[in-house]
């Protein structure tokens, strides 16, 4: 089972422009459409298109959110709620170019965040995701405190998250507390390693140099999600990058956490590391070509048509892996 940690859940809100969106201007709308929201939970409903075992851990109150978790088939454990839930709102152009306006969410005391944490080390799981921001006055520590607990129960932890949260998790990690999971993007990894974005976009080796470091400092292994360029994948015996097939993007929003599902799945089934690396792209690249928050099912998902790379390999060309097994 895949336990999903949402500190920060939303209603998400998207707007599909009918035209490129103006600055000051008056736009017309082609649909707009609410959805629960938040990483953790995004991976959750990924679990449920697939059918694969999930809960859903999250602050939230009896009510409509709740109420729609239950339509879409998503087991969840909710604790009280600080607070009222935050409203995200992404803009969708026709062209797939997405605008993201995120709200902070509620203010939490050090009582709503034991409760949430004793929530979670109460279940059982196979994967543990740490996933999305951290609420207005939660410590940036709380995800590493939380994945060392976790840790020490003999649990795999993989995180997903950014700013001073994932800063945090990289500065306490130890071969022994760190997760077995780091997914940033090439932003996200580019801030936690000193060096400028620019440095890491469009250049695999450098993206694979730089997971490399978190790896050698006690994380299992990273998978870096790069967009279009695909993603790639470090841990302890190798460095692998995949490129997705061709994708008519429509909104980008969620395709990373379809990623990550993709991997945790592919884990799941027991496949070898490119082979988790292709199941990431290939789920990330069909989040990509469906509107909104929407999460792929297996039938939108293409795997054969993802192309992984070797990136150490002993010769001075990246080779390919071939086609992963569970394609066949």
């Amino acid at each position: 089972m895949i336990v999903t940690v949402t500190p920060n859940p939303s209603i998400d809100r998207t707007v599909a422009l009918a035209g490129p969106l103006v600055r000051g201007g008056v736009l017309r709308v082609a649909d707009a459409v609410d959805e629960p929201g938040g990483k953790g939970i995004n991976i959750s409903r990924a679990c449920v298109a697939a059918r694969v075992p999930t809960c859903a851990v999250l602050p939230a109150e009896e009510g409509a959110f709740l109420r729609e978790l239950e339509a879409r088939g998503v087991p969840y454990a909710a604790v009280p709620p600080a607070g009222a839930m935050r409203v995200n709102l992404t803009l969708t152009e026709p062209d797939g170019t997405t605008t993201k306006l995120n709200a902070a969410g509620a203010e939490v005391a050090a009582t709503d965040l034991a409760g949430l944490a004793a929530r979670v080390l109460d279940l059982a799981g196979d994967w543990f995701v740490l996933a999305g921001s951290l609420p207005p006055g939660a410590p940036d520590g709380w995800y590493a405190d939380l994945a060392a607990q976790l840790r020490r129960r003999g649990r795999r932890v993989a995180v997903d998250t950014s700013d001073g949260a994932l800063a945090a998790v990289v500065a306490a990690l130890t071969p022994d507390t760190g997760p077995a999971l780091l997914k940033p993007n090439a932003e996200e990894l580019a801030s936690v390693v000193g060096l400028p974005v620019a440095a890491l976009e469009d250049d695999p080796e450098r993206v694979a140099a730089a997971a490399r470091v978190l790896v050698d400092r006690g994380a299992g292994a990273v998978l870096a999600t790069l967009g279009a360029a695909g993603a790639v994948l470090v841990d302890g015996e190798g460095a692998w990058h995949a490129l997705p097939g061709p994708v008519r993007v429509v909104s980008t929003v969620g395709a990373g956490d379809s990623s990550l599902f993709g991997y945790l799945a592919a884990d799941l089934r027991g496949a070898t590391a490119p082979e988790r690396l292709a199941s990431a792209v290939a789920h990330g690249s069909a989040a990509a070509g469906l509107p909104g928050t929407t999460v792929p099912t297996p039938d939108d998902v293409r795997p054969h048509e993802v192309r992984v790379l070797r990136l150490d390999h002993p010769s001075s060309t990246p080779t390919p892996e071939g086609a992963p097994t569970w394609q066949s």
